[in-house]
């Protein structure tokens, strides 16, 4: 009997042992909370579901897939929503509710209060023009004279800004979002709009715009995911970016990325 009832105690001692043990690991796992905007073809909103909402959090697309990816190999607990832009960056910023966002370009402003995961994919910024305009973009001189618009204030809009510094001949029209300039464009109320080729074409797509092409490149960039310096903790920021470029190295991100029709990066190890 003594010894049914020592054996019932070892147990309900292991049980309460492994109780407490899971639990501290559970609130030790790391937590990472990202924000980003609506984006297509990077990120955007699931479908809605059965009663017809969609939830910030129901975030897709190749940098969603990506991040959990790495997050799930990390053992990092991560939630992603979608916001707009302008709030999406304030309650980082200002706010703490997010650790950091995504995708985003780098920039000297950015690096002083932002730490940067390796370049998850390459992409471009250039002109787009209506399809009776037969200018090819090689180089400023190309659209002078012309109405220019572009989403911004944005890391897009500072890199036009950079071309209107070389030749002031052509005027910036600032859009509050990327559509309302591709809109103007079809009408005939710009000359050219100047955007991340992706996401043009993304627009062009879903707004059934016809008459517009894309004339050529400006310049080619990278996108990172970047963390809050003041609201997220370097080891998990370390974690991640050294999960990420295991992965890469195993071409799972490059394959993520081919579902989708876009480039990966070149990393550095």
């Amino acid at each position: 009997m003594r010894s049914k009832v020592y054996t019932l105690l070892v147990l309900f001692t292991l049980s309460l042992y492994c109780s407490f043990f899971n639990l501290v690991n559970a609130e030790a796992q790391p937590v990472l909370k990202l924000a980003t905007q609506d984006f297509p073809p990077f990120s955007y909103l699931n479908n809605a579901d059965a009663n017809g909402k969609v939830s910030i959090t129901n975030v897709a697309g190749p940098a969603a897939e990506i991040i959990r990816k790495v997050c799930e190999d990390a053992g990092i607990e991560c939630t992603l929503s979608l916001l707009p832009w302008r709030r999406a960056q304030y309650d980082m910023e200002e706010e703490g509710l997010y650790n950091g966002l995504f995708l985003i370009g780098k920039n000297k402003a950015r690096m002083k209060y932002l730490y940067f995961s390796p370049a998850v994919l390459k992409t471009e910024y250039g002109f787009f023009v209506k399809d009776d305009n037969t200018m090819e973009y090689k180089s400023p001189s190309d659209i002078k004279d012309y109405r220019v618009a572009v989403y911004g204030p944005s890391n897009t809009s500072k890199s036009l800004e950079k071309v209107h510094n070389e030749m002031e001949q052509f005027t910036i029209d600032m859009r509050p979002d990327d559509i309302s300039g591709f809109r103007k464009l079809s009408l005939g109320r710009v000359e050219a709009v100047y955007s991340n080729k992706d996401v043009g074409f993304a627009i062009l797509e879903k707004q059934k715009i016809k008459n517009i092409r894309y004339a050529g490149m400006h310049r080619e960039l990278n996108y990172y995911i970047g963390f809050s310096m003041k609201h997220t903790d370097k080891s998990i920021v370390d974690n991640f970016n050294k999960t990420f470029l295991k992965l890469h190295k195993e071409n799972i991100i490059q394959e993520i990325l081919s579902k989708y029709a876009l480039e990966p990066a070149v990393t550095k190890e």
